[in-house]
């Protein structure tokens, strides 16, 4: 073949890469393994099968974990657990760093596995799961370093139980393993059934590294293991990877337990192209979103929007850039897509896309290996918003597109789905772009670019895409706790019925408090409120489903104030404590008199100390910019989680309902409060002071009446996207069960006291909001 007609043609030929090291490490190991419990290897049992994907070939077989064998796990990391923190960031540092040399050391060796095990091609386990596994170790390792003095206050959770997925076996397991073991924790790892290998690997390297028996244990086999994990009452904490059916099953099954939840779930994410962009570089920009890992990608770049003016040009440029795609073995490292990962998968996207009858399909001109799992990379045009190909994660080497007309439409179109998770935006105007990127539903958004990950950029989505974030210093709050060790907390009854007179001679009617306005209930019933010596102090209104339906609709109606300034949000809150401290002798009584205590005067004091801290945060509670190796930017944006339902204390009728509004709305937030159970006038009495604190219509809404009857239909509410709960009727397990529809945030007391009195913000200021990742590169 002349020179001419090699770029005629641009064929490339064969490169492959030996896999003879990573097959003889296999050999070495008796290809049979067992479960790495305790630091060293248990003895093979009954199991399965590990089969190459691109080939059919049996690589290793596996050993079924029992319910013995997961105890045995969960033990050993309960005993490593209190000596590995107690030795001290800098000594876990070491470890972390040692960790991460020998991944270097090893790397080749991780690459190759990494490919037979999964079936990606080389250049990916290479070029990117590799090193950023090991960017995960060396960046954690500072973290542990750094702890004892940039989080004095905070400790390890404990023993973390972690199921990682087949798409990416090292990076995930690195992206879980290495922040837990930098705050102190110990783990319990269950690798995906399919893909098991390269932790097995990692268990070699532990033992080579010197960390200490028990801090890491891995146990291989199906669901079930995973299943015997989240349930263990002697793990504290579960970080789980996977589909969202799953997630949900797993945040049902924690309900009420206590334990620390994390989840990284699924996404289809929108692929945004405008008119002007680059449409050559947004073509390659696909290929990475959507062809990278053959599709099996969370976040991957899987609903293609292109602007009307160019979807036509658009479309025929990706056509001819699909077919020139390399499809083959994924050992070869002039290969583009490998083979997906196991046939059950395979079968699952062929149903899919078989049993779509919308939109034009083009399969990718290209020659699929005769063996094996390959799916040919596909593109289907012509789909609308509601069809099920854009709204379900099909999970492997398939793009679905539709088209907009304007920068709205693109949003709603984006937004348009139950995930959350990613999105990328092209455009050549810096402008459009800084002005989309927030008002998308993601956690992560790309500009101009796809699929960037580093460690110091938090990565998690929002919606069904899950709660939480690994990476970055958002993602070290799913594996600490405070130090402080809460009290239990008595459940608070309302005093009992007295014969004494009315405490007010005249009838004071209190109502609920929705839109901005006061509201009777739907259900016209009333209670009557007892003082401790048996006084008739009033009657409060007892809400019900629909009273909550129209607070929530009502906080709906009020989604402008996430777009206000901090500074505005600064001054209303600045004027409600003057307001309240102009009426601070009056609430104090009432408290007094409500709660039969005389704290009233310092909790009225406090309440107005919450007010004035909140409106001090609201414009200063700021993201970061994230140093990240691109030549660009990672914009950690913290955004207003949207509208938040809280179970008020009890035993502080006004400052435990300051105390949580203020934050919340200081960040941008709408709020549903149910008021103390006990003490509920002190609430009904506040409303005055937001009547006339330029407080918008539907922000605060105060609805009174049982915090039992309340709670299931606030956390199932598809329209609230966090529940707060610190009633002293603990309603924990019933909040977090109902809260798994729609994966919505929570945060529980699990029948703990908190301190209403403690100054510190910073708590509920992170529960308040969401980081959102904005990477932006920059130069031509």
């Amino acid at each position: 073949m002349t020179v001419t007609e090699i770029f005629d043609t641009m064929d490339y030929g064969p490169a492959p890469e030996s896999a003879a090291e990573a097959l003889a490490w296999l050999v070495d190991q008796g290809d049979r393994f067992g479960h790495f419990i305790d630091g060293a290897f248990t003895a093979p049992g009954t199991g399965f099968d590990s089969r190459n994907p691109a080939t059919g070939e049996v690589l290793a077989t596996l050993t079924q974990a029992s319910e013995t064998e997961v105890n045995a796990a969960a033990a050993a990391a309960r005993r490593a657990q209190g000596k590995w923190e107690r030795l001290g960031g800098p000594g876990r540092a070491r470890h972390l760093y040692a960790i991460a040399r020998l991944l270097q050391k090893h790397a080749r060796l991780f690459a190759v596995l990494e490919t037979l095990d999964n079936g990606k091609p080389i250049r990916e386990s290479r070029d990117i799961d590799v090193p950023l596994a090991q960017r995960h170790f060396y960046y954690h390792a500072g973290m542990a370093q750094l702890m004892e003095t940039e989080l004095p206050d905070a400790r390890a959770i404990g023993v973390c139980g972690q199921i990682i997925p087949w798409n990416f076996p090292l990076l995930m397991l690195a992206w879980k393993i290495a922040p837990a073991l930098a705050m102190g924790n110990t783990v319990v790892l269950k690798p995906a059934e399919y893909t098991s290998l390269t932790a097995l690997l990692f268990a070699d390297i532990c033992r080579q590294a010197g960390l200490p028996k028990g801090v890491v244990n891995i146990v291989t086999g199906d669901g079930a293991v995973g299943e015997m994990i989240v349930t263990h009452p002697g793990i504290d904490k579960i970080a789980f990877t996977g589909s969202t059916e799953v997630g949900r099953k797993i945040r049902a099954a924690t309900a009420g337990s206590g334990k620390a939840l994390t989840l990284e779930l699924g996404g289809k994410s929108p692929y945004i192209v405008f008119d002007d962009a680059d449409l050559d570089s947004a073509v390659e920009g696909l290929v990475d979103a959507i062809w990278f890992n053959a599709g099996q990608v969370c976040c991957a770049g899987s609903r293609l929007l292109v602007h009307e003016p160019v979807a036509e040009r658009f479309h025929a440029k990706l056509r001819a850039r699909m077919d020139k795609l390399r499809v083959g073995d994924p050992l070869d490292k002039c290969i583009d897509v490998g083979a997906v990962v196991d046939p059950v998968q395979h079968a699952a996207i062929t149903d899919m896309v078989a049993g779509n009858t919308e939109g034009a399909v083009h399969h990718a001109n290209v020659t699929l290996p005769e063996r094996g799992c390959f799916y040919p990379p596909t593109l289907i045009t012509g789909l609308s918003p509601s069809d099920r190909l854009m709204q379900e994660e099909i999970f492997g080497p398939v793009l679905v597109s539709t088209t907009f007309r304007t920068p709205g439409e693109a949003v709603q179109l984006a937004n348009n789905t139950c995930y959350g998770l990613a999105a990328s935006v092209w455009t050549e105007n810096v402008n459009l772009a800084l002005d989309i990127a927030p008002k998308l539903a993601a956690g992560v958004v790309w500009v101009n670019a796809t699929n960037l990950f580093d460690a110091a950029a938090g990565f998690g989505g929002v919606r069904e895409s899950g709660f939480g974030r690994e990476g970055g210093w958002e993602g070290l709050s799913a594996y600490t706790r405070p130090k402080a060790r809460p009290k239990a907390l008595a459940p608070m009854p309302p005093f009992p019925a007295g014969d004494g007179a009315p405490a007010d001679p005249l009838d004071r009617t209190a109502k609920l408090y929705v839109g901005g306005k006061q509201a009777r209930p739907d259900g016209g019933y009333s209670r009557a409120v007892w003082s401790k010596s048996g006084a008739l102090l009033g009657h409060v209104p007892l809400a019900n489903r629909k009273d909550l339906r129209n607070a929530v609709e009502a906080a709906q109606a009020a989604s402008g104030w996430a777009r206000t300034s901090g500074h505005l949000r600064a001054q209303i809150l600045y004027y409600l404590a003057e307001n309240l401290s102009a009426r601070g002798d009056e609430f104090a009584h009432r408290i007094d008199t409500l709660t039969g205590k005389r704290g009233g005067e310092k909790e009225v004091q406090a309440a107005i100390q919450r007010l004035f801290t909140a409106a001090a945060w609201a414009d200063k509670y700021d993201g970061q910019v994230h140093g990240v190796p691109i030549r660009g930017v990672a914009l950690a944006m913290k955004e207003p989680v949207g509208i938040i339902g809280t179970l008020c204390a009890d035993e502080a009728p006004l400052l435990g309902l300051v105390a949580v509004m203020a934050p919340a709305i200081a960040m941008g937030n709408r709020v549903v409060l149910a008021a103390s159970e006990p003490f509920p006038l002190a609430a009904t009495d506040f409303y005055q002071v937001l009547e006339t604190s330029d407080v918008p219509a539907g922000v605060v809404n105060i609805l009174t009446g049982s915090h039992a009857e309340l709670a299931a239909p606030l956390a199932s509410h598809l329209g609230v996207d966090a529940v707060w709960s610190f009633s002293s009727t603990d309603l924990s397990g019933e909040i977090e069960r109902a809260s798994a529809g729609n994966l919505k945030r929570c945060w529980v007391n699990n029948g703990q006291a908190t301190d209403w009195t403690a100054p510190d913000l910073r708590p509920f200021l992170e529960a308040a909001t969401e980081v959102k990742n904005i990477w932006v590169p920059y130069g031509e």
